[in-house]
């Protein structure tokens, strides 16, 4: 069996073709560095990092741009995947339900809710005003952005880690305003977009007839500028309701550049900046080429986004495709509501770790869920994952510690590739691994190297633990530890007075005592 992936674009789960033989070109949106990336992207994120460890893996069997297998062993497969994860850093607008956009720029909206954080005094933990300023937009942008890679690599994204050696894996917009503007002016020429009154550009949707194809959506149904999210008086200049910027003129946006002085000649743009849409057409061409295998991004990406950068990036190329197959993660709900700051169930990767939770954890409950299926992010699933991780962690332990070199379980290799070759069923492939660690007494040193190789997928035991909560001090360790070792002595001794007593001092102190064959382990209790 090989790799069957539910393609967004046909609505249906497709058998995975690479344009190359044994290669694959991946484009992943990332975030708008205007805040801290929630728990909700890094869903997306980790989806499409999974499917991307998936291929890589030597579990996934090849086949060539035909269709056809290549017949190599299990255990000697996987694709040589060339990954890219855009940051966005200018051009998102607030309102992103609209085609053309509505509102601030998002990195507009930034600055003007620091500035009022700063008058609060509550302005985010690691704005050093001494090399931060609120008021510039490019310090929030490097900010944020460098807040997203810290958390990204907290979480094992791997594209992020690789961008610590190639920066150009993770593009950002404000550095390639040339190539965006060249793309532009290639629109315009192909009469594709075109300049209206108002001196935005647009791009011509009823030149393209496949617009829609992705959403289902059609330029007939589509009003962008319903509920007054788009003025009257700019949908009077276009051409037809769902065109969608490409450029907006602005002499007073803080991000703003000439075209003419960026292309070195004279075009009829004025200074301006560039729309959200068109980055991600011009930086996967960029890295990856003009059609590419595999582009991701949350469903909240569908429209207007993807469908836009379809229609950009075919008519700027004069290809059929962008991408060959789409990939969408559904929504993440907390405790079975939608994420809401004022509601208090809103969360960053920071906030969770800050609170003690285990990355791998955190990890683990993001990518359990199918990503095709909304989820459901609660405390008590946190705490599962945890205990799963564990419970992974000391079968590797006690298996690379084994004097048994083992044999390579093959039924349970075979049963965890066709989980994750049934549109990335990561469900499919715990349960095929914990049914497995079940039946087996004395791990062997195969055993703990064949679950090193489920993991090079999952990407959990690999990170590193949350460490001690904020409040934790050496003294206070050692006074727990010693707290536990007399618990232990007590229950030795069968003094189950003295043990229980020592016990409710230690849940007074928030700690939770687990014994494990290897002896008890203490952790501080931690809730959302």
């Amino acid at each position: 069996m090989a790799l069957r992936l539910h393609n967004t674009l046909t609505g249906r789960t497709e058998d995975f073709r690479p344009l190359e033989a044994g290669e694959v070109a991946f484009y992943t949106c990332g975030p708008t560095v205007y805040d801290f990336a929630h728990i909700g992207n890094f869903r997306s994120f980790l989806a499409a990092d999974v499917l991307r460890r998936w291929l890589e893996s030597p579990l996934c069997a090849r086949v060539s741009p035909g269709g056809d297998p290549e017949g190599h062993a299990l255990g000697e497969g996987g694709y040589r995947v060339r990954h890219v994860m855009n940051i966005t850093d200018v051009g998102h607008m607030v309102d992103d339900t609209a085609a053309d956009g509505g509102g601030d720029d998002k990195m507009e909206a930034a600055r003007k809710r620091l500035l009022d954080q700063k008058k609060a005094g509550t302005l985010p933990e690691g704005t050093d005003l001494g090399a931060f300023d609120p008021s510039d937009p490019w310090d929030i942008a490097e900010f944020y952005s460098q807040a997203f890679i810290d958390d990204a690599l907290t979480m094992g994204v791997k594209v992020v880690g690789e961008a610590q050696d190639d920066p150009t894996l993770l593009p950002r917009p404000t550095r390639v305003i040339p190539e965006m503007l060249g793309m532009i002016m290639t629109l315009i020429e192909r009469g594709h977009a075109y300049v209206a009154s108002d001196g935005v550009a647009y791009f011509d949707t009823q030149s393209f007839p496949e617009y829609g194809r992705l959403s289902g959506n059609t330029i007939e149904a589509i009003r962008s500028g319903a509920g007054g999210r788009v003025s009257e008086s700019t949908q009077q200049v276009k051409k037809h309701p769902a065109d969608f910027m490409l450029w907006k003129p602005d002499p007073t946006h803080l991000m703003r550049w000439d075209p003419s002085k960026e292309l070195g000649r004279d075009v009829p743009l004025a200074e301006g900046y560039p729309g959200w849409h068109l980055e991600c057409s011009v930086m996967a061409e960029q890295r990856l080429g003009k059609v590419i295998d595999l582009h991701s991004g949350g469903e909240d990406n569908i429209f207007p986004h993807h469908e836009c950068e379809i229609a950009q990036s075919c008519c700027a190329h004069g290809t059929d495709l962008f991408a060959r197959y789409w990939f969408h993660a559904r929504f993440l709900q907390v405790e079975g509501a939608k994420m809401s700051k004022s509601k208090g169930n809103f969360f960053t990767i920071r906030d969770l770790t800050g609170k003690g939770f285990d990355p791998a954890a955190i990890r683990l409950e993001l990518i359990k869920t199918h990503y095709r299926s909304n989820a459901n992010f609660t405390e008590q699933g946190l705490k599962d994952s945890g205990r799963i991780v564990e419970r992974w962690r000391r079968f590797v332990e006690q298996g690379e510690a084994s004097d048994d070199a083992g044999t390579r379980n093959d039924a349970v290799a075979q049963k965890f590739a066709d989980a994750m070759d049934d549109d990335v069923n990561v469900a499919g492939a715990i349960g095929a691994i914990n049914s497995w660690i079940n039946g087996v007494e004395s791990p062997s040193q195969a055993d703990a190297a064949l679950m090193r190789v489920f993991d090079g997928v999952l990407g959990v035991l690999g990170l590193e633990g949350a460490g001690p909560a904020p409040d934790a001090d050496s003294d206070a360790d050692a006074y727990i530890n010693d707290l536990v070792r007399r618990r232990q002595e007590a229950r030795a001794s069968k003094d189950w007075g003295e043990a229980d007593k020592i016990r409710d001092e230690l849940n007074e102190l928030n700690i939770e005592v687990t014994d494990t064959p290897e002896g008890p382990k203490w952790a501080r209790k931690v809730g959302l």
